[in-house]
């Protein structure tokens, strides 16, 4: 972009003067609470790491560590075969499947876990059938390393059937046949050709798996878990311990930080496994008799437990919920809900405008490098966030306190505490890489030279933002809201942990029953928050490959 182009016209606003400037006060959002966090690994308090070192870290490290691996092998093992299948092969339900095999998603780990609670757990539904019915009293108990594993693999497995399907689409039919050519068999192709070329859509896809299952809270507290989501919001609520929910999440942010980097890392290598896609569905796999039976049982099996069975039985136990617990304080948790899901939106929508446009408007790897850190918020745990903004609005607090007793002699109450800033500045950095990533997108198909032409005309600066690239950026922006929405509809720690006193939601509500084991009274939010997640499934529906 030249610099006449760059330069501010008549009436312009600052910002298309100054980009950069603008990119950095965004990325300020997610390096603020980060920084907090980590200056406790700086000047870290030798009390508090000696007593969680005693008595906290090795049963946390082992958790997580033990929780990463497990979830780590599921949700490859289920997201690989189910990509494989739907992609290369044509078998019966192919077409559902998948689309169908994306609906998981809309469920919340935390919603599946205690859906799966109320099935296995002892007093569930199947151990009290078998002590009834056939008189056995021992079942391998749900509540358990196991457990939580294979709830949140069933969870979390679309990130990578999404990413590693794309990677399987890209290959087209000719690599294939080019293995097969030379000797190799389709299931030896597979593993020596496919699945090595297919690496840096998985190693996306796993990633974020993996961040979300670090960064998971309902699901380990509705098991019992102790992992590190847990222990800095028992630091915090428990011992009213600020110091030490700063020291374990400075260790947790840690972890994150290296997987965000290997997803980075996998991203810019992701393009040697895009090829040619010439043959596209004449060049499936036709499976037949035993094989189909076996293909189109595995998928429907997954669908069954992840989505299926789990959504079904929220509905009847919202229904049976419904006549007794449904009254006005519904209204006002969805009312809550709304607000925050919406203002969230709204914030998250316009600073990704912002940042999207300050990189159209100033190109260059230094910009680059300022969007990835803004936008970096979306692998922290809402945990970690949540006391990164807390601490710096706690001291921003008492500076104005001290200030005006100092200046007027009266004491005032919390001006930032307390309130919805908190939970909105941590929305934003937690969700900004997903308003961002989608009209960065719409942004790059409106090609520069509609730019020039508006140039030429004298349309510039604030103008060509509002007559030219925002109505051509409404279907972005719209899918960026609804997304975000969704999303701060089922953000769990955040909430929990930075909203005003007695502003419960949808997801609050959820968990306060889940913590009681009262399940089919957690069952009627968490069905509003079902239905909800299912708007960008069908986003991601409507947008994937036609010829699927």
């Amino acid at each position: 972009m030249t610099a006449s182009e760059r330069a501010p016209g008549p009436g312009a606003f600052s910002f298309f003067s100054t980009p950069r400037l603008t990119a950095w006060g965004i990325a300020a959002l997610t390096l603020i609470p980060v920084l907090v966090v980590a200056s406790a690994l700086v000047d870290p308090d030798q009390e508090i790491w000696a007593h969680l070192w005693q008595y906290t870290l090795p049963e946390l490290l082992v958790n997580s560590v033990w929780l990463a691996l497990g979830v780590g092998l599921g949700v490859s093992f289920l997201g690989i075969s189910l990509a494989w299948l739907t992609a290369a092969c044509d078998f019966p339900g192919r077409r559902f499947f998948t689309w169908a095999l994306l609906l998981p998603l809309a469920l919340p780990a935390y919603v599946t876990a205690f859906v799966w609670l109320g099935w296995l757990d002892f007093t569930g539904v199947l151990p009290t059938w078998l002590r009834e019915t056939w008189g056995i009293t021992q079942v391998p108990p749900i509540r358990s390393r196991g457990g939580v594993i294979v709830v949140m693999t069933l969870a979390l497995y679309p990130y990578v059937y999404l990413t590693a399907r794309a990677a399987f689409q890209g290959q087209g039919r000719r690599l294939m046949e080019a293995a097969q050519s030379l000797g190799m068999g389709r299931v030896r192709g597979f593993f020596r050709v496919a699945l090595p070329m297919a690496r840096p859509g998985i190693v996306a896809g796993l990633s974020l798996a993996l961040m979300e299952t670090l960064a998971d809270f309902g699901t380990v507290s509705v098991f019992n878990y102790n992992t590190f989501t847990t222990a800095i919001y028992k630091a915090w609520f428990s011992l009213f311990s600020l110091s030490a929910a700063s020291q374990l999440a400075s260790i947790l942010i840690f972890f994150v930080l290296v997987l965000a980097l290997l997803e980075q890392a996998s991203r810019q290598q992701r393009g040697y496994a895009q090829s040619s896609r010439a043959g596209g569905a004449s060049a499936r796999i036709l499976l037949d008799g035993w094989r189909a039976g076996l293909a189109f049982s595995f998928a429907g099996g997954v669908f069954l437990l992840a989505f299926l069975a789990p959504f079904t039985q929220l509905l009847v136990w919202a229904w049976q919920a419904a006549a007794i617990d449904l009254d006005p304080r519904y209204f006002e948790f969805i009312g809550h809900s709304l607000l925050l899901s919406g203002l969230g939106a709204l914030l998250v929508a316009a600073l990704s405008l912002a940042l999207a446009y300050a990189q159209r408007l100033a190109p260059s790897p230094g910009m680059l490098f300022t969007t990835r850190l803004a936008t970096i918020g979306y692998a922290l745990p809402g945990a970690v966030l949540a006391v990164g903004f807390f601490i710096p609005v706690a001291w921003l607090d008492n500076l104005i306190i001290d200030q005006t007793r100092a200046w007027s002699g009266h004491e005032i109450g919390q001006v930032l505490g307390g309130t919805l800033v908190v939970m909105l500045l941590a929305y934003c950095a937690r969700f900004l890489a997903v308003g961002f990533g989608t009209i960065e997108a719409g942004l790059g198909r409106i090609t520069r030279s509609l730019d020039e032409a508006a140039l030429v005309l004298g349309v510039g600066g604030a103008r060509r933002l509002r007559q030219v690239h925002l109505p051509m950026l409404r279907g972005p922006l719209l899918v960026a809201m609804a997304l975000t929405f969704v999303d701060i509809m089922k953000e769990l720690p955040i909430t929990l942990m930075t909203r005003p006193f007695g502003w419960d939601t949808l997801a609050t509500r959820v968990f306060e029953m889940t913590s009681e084991g009262e399940w089919e009274r957690a069952a009627l939010p968490a069905v509003a928050i079902a239905i909800a997640g299912l708007l960008p499934i069908f986003l991601l529906i409507r947008h994937s490959d036609a010829r699927t």
